[in-house]
């Protein structure tokens, strides 16, 4: 595992904060497609009108399913250099290792979307699968993309619609405001149409400390950002996404 040791160093801190899902580390956890419909507020409209990134896009299975479905979809993630056994083992044992924490904090979710922790740790997994077996046949068309915020390898306005789950924002507690505002500002660089940022709380269930700083800042630049309910809540609280526009 030295090979992990960037992502899995991350971040590290003393955790001192007992009121607050307790990860030492920056975790490779996806989601699924039709989680990342509802986090995001989309359907299956949006994603016809053109190219779709997932940045930061972990093991995340929406590329997979979305490009099964005749969707035109990249993702793109730090670790996407390594083999996909590499990947498939850091993934299960993250998943392991945030569900252990999970059952640290109860009283910080919401048991509506998912009806149990069995329900939910069965989707991580199914992600995780999804976008393994994709990962490892796809090399040669290039839908998973070695990239690390805030540079992405991509020419301005390639894609119509930039998502990015469970990155930035929920670790506000390691990544500085000025890794916020570059990594979206980049997001934007290489979106012709919105960027989407789904939740905007730190691991403690809080709000981003810094959102309004962080929106002036956007908006110095010519960017119109948006705070957005969404029908999708886990994390109490993330009921609320980030939108960009030019």
């Amino acid at each position: 595992m030295g090979m992990l040791k960037g992502r899995l160093l991350v971040g590290t801190i003393a955790m001192v904060e007992t009121n607050s899902l307790q990860l030492d580390r920056i975790v490779f956890i996806g989601r699924t497609y039709f989680e990342y419909l509802r986090m995001f507020d989309l359907n299956e409209s949006d994603l016809k009108l053109g190219r779709v990134l997932d940045g930061a896009a972990g093991p995340s299975s929406f590329t997979a399913e979305a490009t099964a479905k005749g969707f035109d979809a990249t993702a793109c993630d730090m670790l996407y250099c390594h083999p996909v056994e590499t990947l498939a083992d850091k993934g299960r044992m993250d998943i392991e290792h945030t569900f252990r924490k999970v059952d640290d904090v109860p009283h910080l979710y919401v048991w509506k979307y998912y009806k149990d922790r069995q329900e939910i740790i069965g989707l991580r997994h199914k992600a995780l699968g999804a976008f393994a077996r994709d990962y490892e046949e796809e090399i040669r068309e290039g839908r998973h993309i070695k990239a690390e915020l805030p540079r992405l390898p991509f020419p301005d306005r390639t894609f119509t619609l930039v998502l990015s789950s469970h990155f930035l924002f929920l670790y506000g507690d390691r990544l500085s405001l000025d890794f916020h505002v570059e990594s979206l500002m980049e997001m934007m660089r290489v979106c012709s149409g919105e960027v989407r940022v789904y939740p905007l709380q730190g691991l403690d269930a809080k709000p981003y400390p810094h959102m309004e700083e962080l929106l002036l800042r956007l908006r110095s630049e010519g960017l119109q950002g948006e705070l957005v309910p969404t029908s999708f809540e886990f994390q109490r609280g993330a009921n609320t996404m980030l939108t960009l526009k030019r």
